[in-house]
């Protein structure tokens, strides 16, 4: 066994964004923790790149009862009831932290918290800072970290999870020099963020890989409702290099109105109740359709519109969407924003409990590596809020784990992981080939509309792909390698739920099948994968 670099914790978390941030600051009062980020802590997941708000009932007119329902309704009645209970009830106190430890959030004139509507929701309660709101949110829970005893470490790409028999007990790591490194520990987080650069058109940052996903598969966890993807309606399609930067729901939220090219307001025939607030997945599907059936823009796109705002609103309001667009040489106070759907958030992931935990003992997870909360389709707002309240539960959880008397370190694990890397060398394709392939493959046929046909070929084509011993040239792509096969793997996942579940159901559109249920009468409960097993739940006399 040639790896030297061992450190030992009480609680490792791995990922560094909204959920991962506040889960080590939370388990850091139990014990040292050490936090491992494969970018820059707090720079390189999507949580810093949230723009439209944070949901919390924080109104007497409002109620956590109605922000738990429209989560159910909106989220097609695949959530856990449980799960989402809890973060309808401990958004307000999580975002009141924040307020604690310096976050800045709009206020009325009245100085209370200001809230916008948002899509899919009864009540306007969606907290914002500007269109900047995630950036504020990572920006203080940052200070707090450094004000904390954990041990930050950068630009570390975790290889592995170690095991001690059925328990997680660690870690194998890679730094950017390829070289490998062991972290034990009481307790691991993952709080690694979605997916989204499985898809050729994204709004994740480059981060978004997948890895949690893997890396609990791969060590015995199950996943739920993998095939669950959301894509964010609003996504910018031109010019070319800017292709799935994310427009937020905030500009909808303010007013911004869709129209197709012929300068109809769409969204009168899918939602003429909640029109452009409907929720994402309709929204979505809506423009795709508009496209599809031959009313769409130039670029592949339909028309958002907010040039009927007061100028000052805008200004004020959407500060970001207008710097941005006048960097593409769009005013957006005079012209549209042309506008499509774009691979966004996971509702799928990792099965929790309550207190976080997943099927693994000392595996705990949170934020948008978990499932279930978001059910079927995630309501803007509430990604942020999922951050806070499980991030929290899942340090809590973790910090409160037995401490070992001595972590014992599996042999066969780490000279597994080194013949696969030394397997490397002697690969045939290029990390980058490979994902140029995957990723056109998955947003050509496991979009936003689905077919068994289309599927199907996906399915061998991953497969394919997988089959292929990847090659590497210096010790310094091994992590670019080893992510790459965590995205395939999470592809053959969303594939294979995809084929599982038989029914149109939140984010998850089959052309191919017509069902007499809704949402709610569904026979059908969560798909599940694990090293063991693979299906769907089918519900005690719906089927």
């Amino acid at each position: 066994m040639g790896i030297e670099n061992r450190s030992d914790c009480h609680v490792l978390v791995i990922g560094s964004g909204g959920a991962g941030i506040r889960a080590a600051v939370d388990a850091s009062a139990s014990g040292d923790t050490i936090i491992v980020s494969k970018t820059i802590t707090g720079k390189g997941g999507c949580t810093v790149m949230a723009e439209g708000g944070y949901n919390a009932v924080m109104r007497n007119a409002d109620s956590v009862t109605t922000h738990y329902e429209d989560t159910l309704k909106g989220g097609a009645f695949l959530n856990d009831p449980a799960l989402v209970e809890i973060l309808a009830r401990e958004s307000p106190d999580r975002i009141r932290d924040l307020f604690t430890w310096g976050a800045v959030f709009d206020l009325t004139c009245d100085n209370e918290v200001a809230q916008r509507p948002f899509g899919g929701q009864r009540f306007p309660r969606t907290c914002y800072a500007g269109d900047h709101t995630g950036h504020e949110i990572v920006m203080t829970l940052l200070e707090k970290l450094r004000g904390s005893p954990v041990e930050i470490r950068d630009e570390l790409t975790v290889i592995d999870l170690l095991k001690n028999g059925s328990e997680v007990a660690g870690a194998i790591t890679c730094d950017r020099e390829g070289e490998l490194g062991i972290i034990t520990a009481d307790a691991v987080v993952l709080a690694t963020g979605g997916a989204g650069q499985v898809y050729d058109t994204t709004t994740n940052s480059t981060a978004g890989t997948g890895d949690g996903y893997a890396l609990g598969y791969r060590a015995g966890a199950e996943l739920i409702d993998m095939e669950q993807v959301q894509f964010h309606p609003t996504g910018a399609v031109y010019p070319y290099d800017t292709r799935g930067r994310l427009i937020t729901e905030a500009v909808r939220g303010e007013g911004g109105v869709l129209k197709n090219s012929a300068g109809e307001r769409f969204m009168e025939k899918y939602d003429p109740a909640r029109m452009e607030l409907s929720t994402r997945d309709v929204v979505a599907r809506s423009i795709a359709t508009e496209v599809l059936e031959g009313r769409g823009t130039e670029h592949g796109g339909v028309w958002l519109d907010v040039t009927h705002l007061p100028k000052e609103q805008i200004e004020v309001r959407l500060p970001l969407m207008l710097e941005q667009f006048l960097k593409f040489g769009t005013d957006i106070r005079t012209e549209p924003m042309e506008v499509a759907p774009t691979a966004h958030h996971f509702m799928g992931g990792l099965r929790i409990t309550p207190d976080a935990a997943t099927t693994l003992p000392r595996l705990f997870a949170a934020g948008e590596v978990t499932g279930g909360v978001h059910g079927g389709n995630r309501l803007g707002g509430n990604a942020l809020a999922d951050t806070q309240v499980f991030g929290r539960r899942a340090g809590v959880s973790a910090g409160a784990a037995e401490v070992s008397a001595k972590h014992r370190i599996d042999v066969d694990q780490i000279t597994a992981a080194e013949k696969k890397i030394a397997a490397l060398y002697q690969g045939t394709a290029a990390s980058a080939d490979v994902r140029r392939t995957m990723k056109m493959l998955m947003w050509n046929n496991v979009g936003i509309y689905r077919n068994e046909l289309d599927l199907k070929v996906a399915e061998r084509d991953i497969a394919k792909l997988r089959a292929t011993p990847l090659k590497i040239n210096s010790p310094r792509e091994i992590a670019d390698a080893v992510i790459t096969e965590n995205m395939l793997l999470v592809s053959s996942m969303i594939i294979d739920g995809a084929l599982l579940r038989r029914e149109s159901r939140g984010a998850h559109t089959r052309t191919d099948i017509k069902t007499p249920w809704t949402n709610e009468t569904s026979p059908f409960g969560h798909t599940f994968f694990s090293p063991e097993r693979s299906g769907i739940e089918i519900l005690e006399g719906r089927l």
